[in-house]
């Protein structure tokens, strides 16, 4: 079966380059990247730089937009973040029947997240993240829903790619599961939700010159700002908590923090987790995943994946995490 993405071979992404105006070297670097397609590409008379062609039928073009307009309204409160860089004043370009957007090179590496200055300056960058993205809705941007397909998703897995001796044992426990974390947001409210990066995670921070730059607003949502806060809390309960204090401590130097949040902790990271094993399925017909994640489908990965929710479903039910 063919895809969208076969077209896109290293001539294509040259000619689409050249043909909004860009003088390509030739130069050509794959880079790691699954969603959607990213490649760092040489200019010349010029530093190289990182082109994403997005993903066909994912996004609308005004969703594309906005992603682009909140990246350049926090790059203009002086927020590091890499924003797309405009061509003609614009930042979207279509040619053929790719889109794709062009962007600074940037290096740098994760921050630490055990250390104890790193997160409290993590905290002080969302806290003006926070802050800023509070200030307007977004227009076209989705918002984070719990009942977003998550009935349907189990459906597709349990009848497309769960072993059939590991299905009873996965439709309960994901149901379970769905059931739980429903009943700990239940006063999720949509005027908790502002404009978020959407998937804080440390692989799209880059820490260099003593200053955070976030990356890669591809997932940015509506939702509440506990959501780009919980990524940053690992290991035991007094490990996670000690991190918390330090990440709300800068936080709250630019905004404030409804505490009455932590509850959504693990049901978020729940939600995460079903929703990525649902994403691999249903990106499976692109050929880039099954060479990248040969894993998947495999009895093991779904009996790791059902420990883990049965993991996640003790950790729902546990006391909520304490801000010191």
């Amino acid at each position: 079966m063919s895809h969208p993405y076969d077209e896109l071979t290293p001539d294509r992404v040259v000619a689409c380059m050249e043909a909004v105006g860009y003088r390509c070297d030739l130069r050509l670097l794959a880079l790691n990247s699954y969603e959607n397609r990213v490649y760092q590409v040489g200019l010349e008379d010029s530093e190289p730089v990182v082109v994403k062609f997005y993903r066909p039928e994912r996004w609308s073009n005004a969703q594309i937009q906005e992603e682009h307009d909140y990246a350049g309204e926090l790059a203009d409160h002086g927020v590091s973040v890499v924003a797309p860089s405009p061509l003609d004043g614009r930042t979207l370009h279509e040619v053929e029947q790719f889109r794709f957007s062009v962007f600074p090179r940037r290096g740098g590496h994760p921050p630490e997240l055990d250390n104890f200055d790193h997160l409290l300056m993590l905290g002080r960058t969302l806290g003006r993240i926070h802050r800023i993205g509070a200030a307007q809705p977004f227009e076209y941007r989705p918002a984070i829903a719990l009942d977003d397909r998550l009935t349907d998703n189990r459906q597709f897995l349990l009848t497309q790619f769960v072993p059939s001796d590991l299905k009873p044992a996965f439709e309960s426990v994901s149901r379970d599961c769905e059931n739980e974390l429903k009943a700990l947001m239940t006063d999720y409210r949509p005027e908790h939700q502002i404009r978020l990066h959407g998937d804080c995670h440390v692989g799209n921070i880059l820490w260099r010159d003593d200053v955070f730059h976030f990356v890669d607003l591809d997932d940015c949502v509506a939702g509440p700002a506990i959501q780009d806060l919980w990524m940053f809390l690992n290991g035991d309960r007094h490990q996670q908590e000690l991190q918390l204090a330090e990440l709300i401590a800068g936080y709250e130097e630019f905004n404030d923090f409804d505490p009455a949040q932590l509850k959504w902790v693990e049901a978020l990271r729940t939600l995460r987790i079903m929703r990525h094993a649902t994403w691999l399925a249903r990106r499976w017909d692109d050929p880039a995943f099954p060479k990248a994640f040969p894993w998947f489908g495999q009895d093991r990965f779904w009996s790791d994946h059902i420990l883990e929710l049965r993991e996640q479903l003790a950790a729902m039910r546990e006391p909520t995490l304490r801000l010191l």
